[in-house]
């Protein structure tokens, strides 16, 4: 392993690294607070699921390579695998719930939408009720995982409330949502892509799976989501290459050839049309960049 890569590398995080921090648990999930200032400023991912919730809240949260900032009534979400890295401020409170791949399936139907469009968008601006519906249920899980002998029926039953909560107010935010719950063939389309974007990167084949010509499919796209199919597929497998560029240790080639490209050259000249970057340009910049500084200005500003 060079030298280079050896920076880039990102470490997996399991649940087990946060239990002695947690505020109640169990196997399966933890619930923890949050209160004042957190700084993790290299990235990392999980093999977990993580929902978020803030109360009162500033700072920036750098998920997959986007700054987000951090405001009072929000959830984000963390999906297994996805990149993050934080600078929470002084005076923040939230709630975390940490829940594990195999529990996180129990409720995942409640969820939805394609993963995929939780994560493009995976900061939402929540309503006063819906933040105080999702407060609530936060501390109805927190109470419950309290108890000596809790009950995963009745915890997996909030968790379900929350991510219908999520799904509704993230529905209600994002135009995308909207167009997939109102046009059920994109909905599938999207999620065929997250089943076959490394082997099927053409319109055809997914047309095909949906029993639809490619030229309606392109027409369904560009009237809905204003890009073309293609466009879909390649956001797709432009933001795996960027988590396996900043998390992994392989190769550009080896990067290449897992997200089914036939020479580095080829992915190469993907990414950068798709990124302005090219792949080596981007693992070195993800490295020294810090959060734009219009995203500090706006966060002083409150």
């Amino acid at each position: 392993m060079d030298k280079r890569n050896s920076k880039i590398w990102a470490p997996v995080i399991s649940l087990d690294g946060f239990r002695k921090e947690q505020t109640a648990g169990r196997d399966e999930l933890l619930f923890n607070e949050l209160h004042g200032e957190r700084l993790i400023d290299k990235p990392h991912k999980h093999d977990f699921f993580i929902i978020n919730l803030f109360d009162k809240a500033s700072g920036v949260h750098t998920i997959d390579s986007i700054d987000h900032v951090i405001k009072d009534h929000q959830v984000h979400v963390l999906f297994p695998g996805q990149m993050h890295k934080w600078h929470v401020y002084a005076g923040t409170v939230g709630y975390q719930l940490m829940i594990e791949r195999s529990f996180f399936e129990h409720f995942a139907p409640f969820f939805r939408f394609s993963f995929t469009n939780y994560q493009n968008h995976p900061v939402i601006d929540l309503t006063a009720d819906a933040f105080a519906q999702l407060h609530y249920e936060f501390e109805s899980v927190k109470q419950e995982l309290k108890r000596e002998n809790s009950l995963i029926p009745l915890i997996t039953a909030r968790a379900g409330v929350i991510a219908a909560i999520v799904s509704r107010e993230a529905e209600s935010a994002f135009t995308e949502f909207k167009v997939y719950q109102s046009v059920p063939r994109l909905a599938k389309f999207n999620m065929l892509i997250d089943e076959f974007f490394r082997e099927q990167k053409l319109v055809a084949f997914y047309a095909e799976k949906l029993h639809i010509s490619p030229n309606y499919l392109n027409i369904l796209c560009k009237k809905n989501l204003k890009i073309s199919a293609t466009q879909l597929i390649h956001q797709r497998i432009s933001i795996e290459a960027k988590r396996l560029l900043q998390s992994t240790e392989r190769s550009i080639k080896e990067i290449a050839f897992e997200l089914g490209f036939a020479d580095q050259a080829y992915f190469s000249n993907f990414f950068k049309q798709q990124t302005g970057a090219s792949p080596s340009d981007f693992r070195e910049n993800i490295h020294v960049e810090e959060a734009p500084k219009f995203l500090e200005s706006k966060i002083k500003k409150r």
